[in-house]
């Protein structure tokens, strides 16, 4: 909208990738207008995350977008097994095996399951879903200059990097999800505190016609190179046929390697000659940060520039996934005049916490990947001596079972909590055991809203997305919990729900579950005073 030749939105979003996307496609979602600034043409050379979390998938269901997820690229024939070796021509000390994205079992856990799309494919599907709503405007080779932040919300300069041309915008909210360089953390001068440096990497993206040919291993995903220096780079079967993304990784020494060192590398770790195409280089560095703070009165950190990660788990795009929906519903919650300013301050509170889990649990994961630097292997290992193979099956049944934490992490994913939200209302039951691997489903307030299949096809997560659902087991009269919630505004639907299963896993007879999926009270009574509920879930 534009007012005095200058343009007006309720949420400029600075940052078009994955996070960004999101962002404005779930507001888009909500009937919110917003706009997205990107100062490249969103093209992905590099993909910096190929692993779509079951918890992204699952909001990728509400939004309806699963099949354009499934369809991206992806061969989702493509097994993907993890496996540890010398070079793809030597030893091999251990694999964990994993079927192809289309034939990997759905958890018991949830309607999805996670999915192979790296981010040149996810970032056109994201896109492609945020285009869809006219409330969105897509502002690409548009950059943020600068911005200021007053009273009524943000002025914020930006600048199309084609023409030149600059202009302003008028904002009441900015969200900033311009990765781990963040222009717009930088501008409200916030810090991040961890690990600045775990590790410099360089990433090499390259071609090649059926790479399987040029070695005896088994086909894997991911490969783990480890030599008498410890692990020292990773492989990734970046479409499933014929680009890969080889990974040199360092130390915390800073180091730059050439075309040629890294092509000698990746020939060391494939054990022989062969042809291939480059097509891009990208040295970065590995980090275990999160921002101090989330934001101010009107600009919002989100994703990468909230909170940065080592890529060993997949957790950093779905932590961020996590940020864009958490923060959209309250967006626009507050910007549709139901939402109180507590509603926006929750958005830190809860995330927050998250993000550091998410961090460390990553940066374990990278410990244990390079743990072979610490402990170096018997040089036995890398012979074919006597007593080389029980050595080579001694060192990789050892580091399989330390590397079963990274492969098995559905408690990441979906057992987070928002202990000690300000919008949610505590029942007294202890906070459940935060687990890696394992996840038990609970109807806890804080807690994701389980999963129950209600019939085939239609999961209990199919009823949250757009409003308050309170759903209701047992019957009962709930007609003052719905004068409240329309004396407020709030969105809000009654949900019956017949099924003895989700009776047992939710727990009470009635749970009130908030748009974004949470959990945010619940009762086997309906509260005495719901006037009281319906305003702490709302912010006010």
């Amino acid at each position: 909208m534009r007012e005095n030749n200058k343009m007006k939105t309720p949420v400029l979003i600075v940052g078009a990738g994955p996070i960004g996307l999101a962002l404005a496609g779930d507001l888009g979602f909500r009937g919110m207008e917003c706009t997205l600034l990107e100062r490249t043409d969103g093209v992905v050379q590099q993909p910096r995350m190929d692993m779509v979390g079951v918890r992204t998938m699952e909001f990728c269901r509400r939004w309806g977008i699963v099949p354009w997820v499934e369809s991206a690229g992806y061969n989702r024939d493509y097994p993907q097994d993890c496996a540890w070796v010398t070079t793809l021509n030597g030893h091999e000390f251990g694999r964990e095996v994993f079927a192809s994205p289309r034939e990997e079992k759905y958890p018991p856990q949830s309607p999805q399951k996670r999915e192979r799309c790296p981010q040149n494919f996810f970032d056109p599907v994201l896109r492609r879903f945020a285009s869809q709503y006219p409330s969105v405007t897509l502002a690409y080779n548009t950059e943020l200059v600068s911005f200021v932040e007053h009273a009524e919300g943000v002025t914020a300069t930006v600048r199309d990097v084609i023409s030149g041309e600059t202009r302003e915008i008028e904002a009441q909210f900015l969200v900033g999800t311009d990765g781990g360089a963040s222009a717009v953390r930088q501008g409200l001068g916030i810090q991040m505190a961890g690990e600045p440096t775990l590790t410099y990497t360089t990433n090499v993206v390259f071609r090649t016609d059926n790479l399987e040919a040029l070695h005896n291993k088994p086909k894997a995903y991911r490969y783990i190179f480890i030599g008498p220096e410890g692990t020292w780079a990773t492989l990734v079967a970046i479409n499933g046929r014929d680009q890969w993304r080889f990974s040199l990784v360092g130390d915390d020494n800073k180091a730059t390697h050439d075309e040629a060192h890294m092509r000698a590398a990746i020939q060391r770790a494939v054990g022989r000659e062969f042809d291939f195409e480059i097509l891009s280089m990208l040295p970065w560095i590995r980090r275990q940060l999160v921002a101090d703070t989330y934001g101010t009165e009107r600009v919002f950190l989100a994703g990468d520039a909230a909170h940065l990660t080592s890529p060993t788990g997949g957790f950093g795009m779905n932590t961020g996934i996590q940020d864009a929906v958490n923060l959209s519903w309250k967006l626009a919650g507050y910007l549709q005049g139901w939402g109180g300013r507590t509603l926006l301050d929750s958005y830190e509170i809860e995330m927050r916490p998250v993000a550091l889990r998410n961090v460390a649990e990553a940066t374990g994961n990278l410990k244990r990947m390079l743990s072979p630097r610490v402990s170096s292997p018997s040089p036995a290992v890398f012979e074919d001596g006597p007593g080389s193979d029980e050595a080579r099956k001694a060192f990789g049944d050892a580091y399989t079972e330390q590397m079963k934490r990274e492969w098995f992490s559905i408690g990441i994913h979906l057992g987070y909590v928002f202990e000690g939200s300000p919008i949610i209302v505590p029942d007294g039951t202890p906070r459940p055991e935060d687990s890696v691997s394992t996840y038990v489903q609970t109807a806890r307030p804080g807690s994701r809203a389980p999963h129950v299949w209600l019939k085939p096809g239609e999961s209990t997560l199919d009823l949250f997305g757009r409003e308050f659902v309170l759903l209701r087991f047992a019957g009962g009269e709930t007609s003052a919990f719905e004068a409240a919630a329309s004396e407020r505004k709030l969105p809000f639907k009654v949900v019956d729900i017949d099924n003895q299963e989700a009776a047992q896993v939710y727990e009470r007879r009635f749970v009130l579950v908030r748009p974004d999926g949470q959990v945010a009270w619940r009762g086997d009574e309906l509260p005495a005073d719901p006037l009281a509920v319906i305003d702490t879930v709302r912010g006010a």
